[in-house]
């Protein structure tokens, strides 16, 4: 894969609405990324499955077609709807789509930088997003906000007032464009700004 390449992912999922928003999130955490969705697997392997770099895969599909996603084992992910994977599909990466978008965002940046090696497997990001675009105390803010703390307690941390803090947050929200605390979540672990332990 040269790295003009954007890698493509296939979501395989009848669900319309868990293929949406997983194919949302998916493009947040990793933008370079060119998502296409399947409802079914003739979908799939009418569009050359050969071509991508993972599945994302409901589990129902994953058990009635066990031959092809054993054998492409590596590139598949299973989307359960419990965090028991089940021990019949022990050999697969499982991620639990049935979760608070918080904890499903941790799951997806977990498997992105275990699975990558920090993404030093995929290819670079555009030169805009590696821009610095926040200033050192909006990143101190940020860095606290997606580790769970509330206003109050970050101006004490930071030794600043409680509108500052308010203020910092807006700023940060409309300088990135970002409207939730799962997108905040997201880049601020992919730019290395928060250790994804700490969330």
């Amino acid at each position: 894969m040269t790295n003009k390449e954007r890698p493509r992912i296939a979501i395989v999922d009848p669900n319309t609405l868990s293929v949406i928003g997983l194919k949302q999130l998916l493009q947040n955490v990793i933008p370079i990324l060119t998502i296409e969705t399947y409802g079914s697997m003739s979908e799939l392997t009418a569009n050359h499955p050969e071509q991508f770099f993972h599945f994302f895969v409901a589990m129902n599909i994953v058990l009635e077609n066990r031959a092809f996603f054993t054998e492409n084992r590596r590139k598949t992910i299973v989307l359960t709807l419990s965090l028991d994977g089940g021990s019949q599909l022990s050999e697969f990466h499982c991620i639990c789509i049935n979760q608070p978008e918080q904890a499903l965002v941790r799951s997806l940046l977990m498997l992105e930088q275990h699975a990558h090696g920090d993404g030093r497997n995929l290819p670079e990001m555009p030169r805009i997003l590696q821009q610095k675009i926040l200033s050192d105390r909006e990143i101190e803010v940020m860095a606290l906000i997606v580790q769970g703390y509330i206003n109050k307690e970050i101006a004490d941390r930071l030794n600043i007032g409680l509108s500052t803090v308010v203020t910092h947050r807006k700023n940060i929200m409309d300088k990135l464009g970002m409207k939730s605390v799962s997108a905040l979540t997201i880049y601020a672990v992919m730019h290395g700004y928060v250790d994804i332990n700490k969330i």
